[in-house]
């Protein structure tokens, strides 16, 4: 049995407003599956895929106080592609942000509510991607995380050494999932967290207890909810949803 990652859970205060923000920043389609949830795909997209990472955004009226540890990275075919993006998403409510990154060929931004992302300079690596070449975490150890995701998940390790780690879907396609290490401690439950859904037919506690196996532990956020909230080796919150 393995899971499969199918969406990233952003929090926010107004969720409709920074849908509305990421559909047209990633030129997906918005829909909703009730009060205070946007939910973005890529128009025509059949869920699950690993095509694509979607991206579910909840209210919440917890103010963001710390650099999250969950950010996505877009990517870009040339630099004139690049120039022109980061010019749409300032128009768009998107501000420069400064994360310590000194003088890099990225461009760090930030959303209207404050979650940095960053628009890459263009690399072959990502070409087929889509528009979210990477989905990065930053962590401590890269080769623990690396190892406990690649097993806890159908994705496959493309590249792993003490600085970071690379994985890809074991199909080939949509974006890489990477671990960055940084300096800094978690600080508080992550605003932007990974959803992670188990096969059809598979034994969600079953699924459930291989994860706390592998070094998964459960967290209890006070929730009355049909899916169970997690924590990675290293803390960070990750929801395993129904089967589907």
């Amino acid at each position: 049995m393995v899971t499969r990652l199918v969406q990233i859970n952003m929090k926010a205060r107004d969720d409709s407003a920074l849908g509305g923000f990421w559909a047209q920043a990633l030129g997906w389609e918005v829909s909703s599956e009730g009060p205070g949830v946007t939910n973005l795909e890529p128009e025509g997209f059949v869920y699950p895929d690993p095509v694509a990472v979607c991206i579910d955004l909840v209210v919440s009226q917890e103010p963001k106080t710390v650099k999250n540890r969950v950010h996505v990275d877009l990517a870009t075919t040339s630099a004139a592609h690049q120039a022109q993006m980061v010019a749409r998403l300032k128009d768009l409510g998107a501000t420069p942000a400064d994360v310590g990154q000194g003088d890099v060929p990225w461009t760090v931004m930030a959303d209207p509510e404050g979650n940095e992302f960053c628009v890459l300079d263009p690399r072959p690596l990502y070409r087929d991607t889509g528009p979210i070449a990477a989905v990065v975490v930053d962590c401590a150890d890269p080769r623990a995380m690396a190892r406990f995701w690649s097993e806890a998940t159908d994705w496959t390790v493309h590249e792993v050494t003490d600085k970071g780690a690379r994985l890809r879907s074991a199909k080939g396609v949509g974006p890489y999932l990477e671990f960055v290490r940084t300096p800094d401690v978690k600080s508080g439950w992550n605003r932007v967290h990974l959803d992670v859904r188990p096969y059809p037919g598979d034994d969600p506690e079953v699924e459930a207890a291989r994860l706390r196996s592998l070094g998964a532990t459960p967290v209890d956020l006070g929730q009355d909810v049909p899916w169970r909230v997690l924590a990675d080796p290293e803390g960070n919150e990750f929801c395993l949803l129904t089967p589907s």
